[in-house]
């Protein structure tokens, strides 16, 4: 079996040092055009889990920064696709 290449980032936090994180996958809801990153630090919480996080992608020209998730309404839509996501397999 092939396994697929993991895509990794560079992320600048808040605090200005960068860290390299893993993109488990990106998507654009077609009817607002906002696009979102799904990635992981590959952190495990208490039970064992792997922690992912959600940001929302920010084009500017060539430049691309991850924000923050600005609505009630975008994180239910977006927990709808982390969902179906989790179904598959």
């Amino acid at each position: 079996m092939m396994e697929e290449a993991s895509k990794k980032l560079v992320i600048v936090t808040e605090d200005g040092s960068e860290e390299e994180v893993e993109l488990l996958f990106a998507f654009e809801f077609n009817d607002t055009k906002k696009e979102y990153a799904v990635y992981t630090r590959n952190e495990k919480d208490d039970a064992g889990n792997i922690t992912i996080y959600v940001s929302s992608v920010i084009r500017e020209g060539d430049k691309v920064q991850l924000g923050s998730v600005e609505s009630d309404e975008d994180w239910a839509r977006i927990k709808d696709v982390l969902r179906e996501l989790s179904k598959k397999d």
